[in-house]
């Protein structure tokens, strides 16, 4: 498991033992009903979140101008 899964996702395990799993950032769900939790982290780790590139981008940029003014 990533460092971002645990933070990233929320999981749910439905009565029949499959699990959901949500994105906390774009709040898209990312899949439904998958029976292992090996094939949920899969799933989750192709999960290309718009929001959090986004925001990654944005910080980035932020760093880059911040160092830009220190010289």
């Amino acid at each position: 498991m990533s460092r971002w899964t645990a933070v990233m996702y929320s999981e749910t395990q439905n009565e029949n033992g499959t699990y959901n799993t949500r994105c906390l950032y774009c709040f898209m769900t990312v899949a439904t009903a998958v029976e292992t939790k090996e094939d949920l982290e899969l799933i989750e780790a192709h999960h290309v979140c718009p929001e959090r590139a986004l925001s990654e981008l944005l910080a980035a940029k932020a760093a880059t101008e911040a160092h830009a003014h220190r010289n």
